[in-house]
């Protein structure tokens, strides 16, 4: 299936040095899996609509029952669409930035223009997490959990801050798809809506591209406000770890919506040094699963049915010993 093999091993899940949210640092195992090179692309997700006649969550109206007191005239079809802000006065807060577009899908981005066949290899965006797992489904695959995710983002870099070691920009290279410049006001280097064509920058260690930046990443993992306390118990290791309570990802800020939230992870082409220093393995942010917008995409993973959360004895710390393209 083109997939890259990821051999199982443990390493040390989150970070202790940017957000609250990634705490606290702890040893993991995951089970040998497998996962896709890149992001889903338009190309790829087209063939899936063609073939099943899939409707996107975007392209159907929001049900009122959800979203008690929401002005009925907005539960149309769309999706969140970025737009920067043309003023400075314009930068108070993110609504400045977000705004509900009627008409934005997947193949049609901004809710006005269609895709263009030069962004067939862009990652798919204005996907649902429940579009993201029909197409994974169509695929025969999985989403990956968030310590599948995070282990193979690392590329076998233990503990580094970023996919590809501790220096944002080694030798002032680029080698995500971040925002460049000062945001939200002008910046992103992908063109038009700032994603990039998969793979047009450098693979990871483990031959992945995209794991940093361009989109964020649905998992199957739902949210947690951080990770478990007792993961960090040095007694033992938790072994394909899954947070599997919707109740407990509610957000407490909106108590009348009661619709779970999944974890992203990877950051996008909207996350900026002075703004969102999200662009690394460890970052995770939550996102409820029938929300779709302009920077949030996927990828599929394959595992043997018998991955599930075990706990083991402490392992010496290590990693995986080999990860190759599966043929």
């Amino acid at each position: 299936m083109g997939m890259v093999r990821i051999e199982g091993g443990s390493f040390r899940m989150g970070s202790d040095r940017f957000y609250p949210e990634e705490g606290p640092v702890h040893q993991v195992r995951v089970d040998t899996f497998w996962i896709d090179p890149t992001p889903v692309t338009n190309r790829d997700f087209a063939r899936f609509v063609r073939e099943t006649g899939h409707v996107t969550t975007a392209e159907r109206a929001p049900d009122p029952a959800l979203y008690p007191g929401a002005d009925l005239s907005m539960l149309q079809p769309g999706s969140l669409v970025f737009r920067a802000p043309q003023r400075r006065e314009d930068m108070r807060f993110w609504g400045d930035w977000w705004h509900y577009v009627a008409g934005a899908c997947w193949y049609r981005p901004d809710g006005v223009a269609p895709l263009s066949d030069d962004r067939l290899d862009h990652p798919v965006v204005h996907v649902s997490f429940e579009d993201a797992s029909a197409y994974a489904t169509w695929a025969g695959k999985v989403l990956p959990s968030e310590a599948e995710w995070e282990f193979a983002a690392r590329g076998g870099l233990e503990g580094a801050d970023y996919g590809w070691g501790d220096d944002f920009e080694p030798d002032g290279r680029r080698m995500a798809n971040v925002w460049d410049g000062a945001f939200p006001m002008g910046g992103g280097d992908g063109g038009g809506f700032g994603t990039s064509a998969v793979g047009s920058y450098p693979e990871n260690g483990y031959g992945l591209s995209d794991m940093i930046g361009n989109v964020w990443e649905w998992t199957d993992d739902f949210w947690t406000d951080r990770h478990p306390d007792e993961a960090h118990k040095p007694c033992c290791v938790p072994v394909n770890p899954r947070a599997a309570l919707a109740e407990e990802s509610y957000d407490p800020r909106q108590p009348a919506i009661r619709i779970p939230r999944k974890v992203l992870k990877g950051g996008s082409h909207l996350c900026a040094p002075t703004y969102c220093r999200r662009y690394r393995p460890a970052a995770r942010h939550p996102e409820m699963i029938d929300s779709a917008t302009t920077h949030v995409g996927f990828r599929c993973a394959w595992r043997m049915p018998a991955a599930s959360g075990k706990v083991e004895a402490a392992p010496a710390a290590g990693k995986g010993d080999r990860n190759e393209r599966n043929p």
